[in-house]
Order: structure tokens, then C-alpha cells, then sequence
């Protein structure tokens, strides 16, 4: 059946579950009677979004305080979600973002530019910013993954969804470890799918484009409400000529989410109004 009725019961992880994606990934997963945990590293955000989701939708829900790279913590969180809500289902690998110190100020090199002492180039970017950047995106997906799917393996059926990004296809500007990160992601839900198949998981993942977020509102938008010059570019290389919406995300967390899906595994969908497809021309 076409109603994503075999969710119902199930149960799912979110990591980053604080984030403005990924709390639009829980009421979905709610709203379809999924019974959700949130991991976040405001444990209070997590708490609060998660007794809203058993308020609003009648599920079983646990929000917990949790760092995707220590290994320690995801098994303390992993104890207390089986203890809660039973057997992990599905995993959403939400956690992620790019680290300011790890962004170039121009676009291109420039030599004049290099020669000023407070313009940042690639050549001044440190490794620390580098690396905090490519182990919240990988190695924040890779731990949990090998933490929270163990019931999964055990139990010969589950779904894994990474997030990757646009980044991934096609590197933005100013942004090297992110898209470095997320391309890494990318290809990581390949060999992961081709490993864990004989497993019965499946693993797939999301690429947002650009969308309205709040944590980009200041980016996208001037003091006057209109768009900013790296803003109009984007949404001139967007063929639907404007930003997403979270919740625009959600059809295609569901149908990866349920057995509508059932023989889809190693991809990566792009969910970005046509970006991706675009040459600008």
C-alpha cells in the first residue's frame, strides 16, 4: 500500500534533531506514527521537541543531550532509546554544518587580496577549522551509524538516511571543508549501501539545495528584506527561481523512510528545485 502505513510503530533516531531540517524530519516521522528520539548537543532543545511530539502526535518520544562524535555517548544514548522505545528502525544521520573559521573570504584567489593581512584566503585557513568541520559532517554520520544501526543489523531490516548536500555535486565557493565533508557523505552512503545490503538496510540519503532556514535568514536576505548579491545567484541558478522550505523535504524523507522504497539503495536524491540539473544557460 501507498500510504506509508508500514511506518506506523516504528521507531527512528534523529541526530541534530535541534536543527531546522531535522525537527521538520521528526513531525513528519510523527505525524506517520513513528515513535522518535532526538539527539542533539542542546539536550534541552531535544527534550522540549520531543515532549511537543508526543503531545501533538501521540508517539513515544526521548530527546537526549548527545555529541555524534563520542562513541561513549551515542552507546549511553542508544541504551536509553532501546530501554524507551524498543529497537531502532530508522536512523536519520542529521547532525552537521559548516564552521565559520573554516571559510575563505573571497570567492577566487587573489594576490592583492592574499597581501592584506585581514582577508582570509585558502592559504589561511586552519587545519583545526578544517578538521571540526569534516568530523561534524563524516565522522558525525560514520560513529552513529555504527552505533545506532546495530539493532538493525541484528534484526536483517532497517533504513539509514544520511544528509548530504548540493555541496556535494557541485562545490560552492568560499566553503572547502564543508563540501569536502558532505562529498564524503556522498560517497559513503554508496559503500555503505553495497555493504549493509546482504544486512536487509538500506541506505540512501538526502541532498538539500538552498532553503529558508532561520541560521541563513541574515545570508540570504539584506537589512531591506531583498535578497543578497551571493543570494540573487543562487536563486538565478535555481530554475524554480526561489529558496525551498523545510518542509518541502519531507516527501522524500517519508518514501525513503518506508517500504514504498523497498528496493532503492545507494542514492543520493537531490531536493533542490532543479539546481543541480542547471548549467545557467
Amino acid at each position: 500500500m501507498l500510504d506509508f502505513s508500514d511506518l506506523n510503530n516504528k521507531n527512528a533516531v534523529i541526530t541534530g534533531g535541534g536543527g531546522v531540517l531535522c525537527w521538520s524530519f521528526a513531525r513528519a516521522l510523527a505525524r506517520k506514527k513513528v515513535n522518535v528520539a532526538l539527539l542533539d548537543l542542546d539536550g534541552e532543545k531535544a527534550r522540549d521537541r520531543a515532549v511537543f511530539l508526543a503531545e501533538e502526535f501521540g508517539v513515544k518520544t526521548i530527546g537526549l543531550q548527545c555529541d555524534v562524535l563520542s562513541e561513549e555517548q551515542l552507546k549511553k544514548a542508544k541504551q536509553k532509546i532501546n530501554l524507551h522505545l524498543g529497537s531502532i528502525h530508522i536512523l536519520v544521520n542529521g547532525a552537521g554544518g559548516n564552521v565559520a573559521a573554516a571559510t575563505t573570504d573571497l570567492e577566487q584567489f587573489s594576490s592583492t587580496a592574499a597581501a592584506d593581512a585581514e582577508t582570509k584566503t585558502f592559504y589561511d585557513l586552519p587545519l583545526k577549522a578544517f578538521k571540526d568541520t569534516f568530523d561534524l559532517n563524516f565522522i558525525g554520520t560514520l560513529v552513529p551509524t555504527q552505533v545506532l544501526s546495530a539493532d538493525m543489523a541484528k534484526e536483517q531490516k532497517g533504513v539509514i538516511i544520511n544528509i548530504s548536500s548540493m555541496n556535494a555535486f557541485k562545490p560552492l565557493t568560499k566553503i572547502p571543508a564543508y563540501s569536502a565533508a558532505k562529498a564524503s557523505v556522498s560517497n559513503f552512503t554508496e559503500w555503505l549501501a553495497v555493504h549493509l545490503a546482504p544486512a536487509g538496510i538500506r541506505v540512501n540519503a538526502i541532498a538539500p539545495g538552498f532553503f529558508l532556514t532561520e541560521q541563513l535568514r541574515f545570508l540570504a536576505f539584506d537589512k531591506d528584506g531583498n535578497f543578497t548579491p551571493r543570494y540573487q545567484r543562487v536563486i538565478g541558478k535555481t530554475p524554480m527561481r526561489r529558496l525551498g522550505e523545510p518542509d518541502e523535504l519531507q516527501g522524500t524523507l517519508l518514501y525513503l523512510s518506508s517500504d514504498i522504497s523497498s528496493f532503492v539503495t545507494g542514492v543520493v536524491i537531490p531536493v533542490d528545485g532543479g539546481f543541480n540539473a542547471s548549467s545557467g544557460v
